[in-house]
């Protein structure tokens, strides 16, 4: 079946919570660079009527969908943020009980992803700032679609460890941000062992938020700069209509299944990535169960030569440091990642995250 590749960000505010711009020049911002869906999340926020087709015919369209962070205004330091897709309705109700929440969202048929798990504090920033951590705290929890794998604003924030530091990162990001922390990924690899479905994204988290000392004013990062970093890409079995309803239903159904990747696209593009199994019992894209049989055989494909990387359960079970295509075969149960790594200004970074294969026995 040929799989259609769509790339979008679904970590974004506006300023009716803490961003600078509305959602034309987001949908903008996001159109110069490639994206071909945005889903806007603004605190505590769900905007109606503001979903749709953006742009002209000249120019070229982009999907707006609406979403929702919530969590707790009244909670100090506001930990426990919840990415909230598809349920159409504003969940910040339910915020208070990150369990009610969780379970609200199922029962609205939406989507519910963690947000910066495992975020941390700037060490030089006072506790009112910007700087402080806002992470998952309440793990006696189910019923969550996913986990935001990687946040590249909450990432920067590990840039960021003296003032000095932090204001080379604040121009040269590219030259500091190497990956998702290992932090994440094994939280992530010890649900996926323990046997949890749980579907990984990545994001912007985009603001474009100005500072300014003095006559001195900078933006803290562009959307089109943030757009042209951590994307999620999702496989769709049709390609995008142009009707809201279907191409909705589109992303929202790649989403759930976990039919989607992490690609970090300032190293380079990583459109064309893919991820597959094939058994005697069938074949298998991201997020599919596949039965193990004698053995399921295993194929990852790069956009061009890196380190690729076949995980199991956080254990690293095949590499090879310079290909563009590797095949390896499972022998046992467990949910199968990959991971791309591509040398980029001197450093090795994370390219790609696929999602799991989860070959069952």
């Amino acid at each position: 079946m040929t799989l259609h590749e769509y790339v979008g960000n679904m970590h974004i505010h506006t300023p009716y919570s803490d961003g600078s711009e509305y959602h034309d020049a987001i949908a903008s911002a996001a159109r110069s660079v490639g994206l071909d869906f945005i889903i806007v999340t603004d605190h505590n926020l769900y905007l109606q009527g503001a979903e749709g087709y953006y742009g002209e015919e000249d120019e070229g369209y982009v999907l707006v969908l609406i979403g929702e962070e919530a969590h707790d205004r009244t909670r100090l330091p506001q930990v426990n943020h919840c990415l909230v897709y598809n349920t159409g309705q504003e969940m910040t109700g339910y915020a208070q009980n990150p369990q009610e929440l969780l379970t609200a969202v199922e029962a609205a048929k939406g989507l519910s992803f963690l947000a910066h798990p495992c975020d941390k504090n700037v060490p030089w920033m006072p506790p009112d700032a910007d700087g402080i951590a806002i992470p998952w705290v309440d793990w006696d929890i189910t019923g969550f679609t996913g986990l935001e794998i990687w946040n590249y604003m909450a990432v920067w924030k590990d840039t960021l460890p003296t003032i000095r530091k932090g204001i080379r990162s604040i121009f040269r990001p590219e030259d500091t941000v190497i990956g998702p922390r290992q932090e994440m990924l094994a939280l992530w690899d010890d649900m996926l062992a323990k046997g949890s479905r749980v579907v990984g994204i990545g994001n912007s988290d985009a603001h474009a938020l100005w500072f300014q000392k003095g006559p001195f004013k900078h933006c803290i990062f562009p959307y089109d700069f943030l757009f042209n970093c951590v994307n999620t890409h999702l496989l769709t079995p049709t390609a995008f209509t142009g009707d809201l309803e279907f191409d909705r239903a589109l992303v929202y159904d790649a989403l759930r299944e976990g039919h989607a990747f992490i690609g970090y696209d300032l190293p380079g593009d990583t459109r064309g990535f893919r991820f597959s199994a094939q058994g005697f019992d069938g074949t298998a894209e991201m997020g599919d169960d596949i039965p193990l049989g004698s053995g399921v055989t295993l194929q990852a494909l790069a956009p061009q030569h890196a380190h690729i990387k076949i995980i199991l359960h956080g254990e690293v079970v095949y590499e090879n440091e310079d290909a563009d295509a590797v095949v390896y075969t499972a022998r046992q149960p467990g949910a199968y990642r990959v991971e791309v790594w591509q040398e980029y200004r001197g450093k090795p970074r994370c390219w790609i995250l696929s999602n799991p294969i989860y070959v069952v026995g």
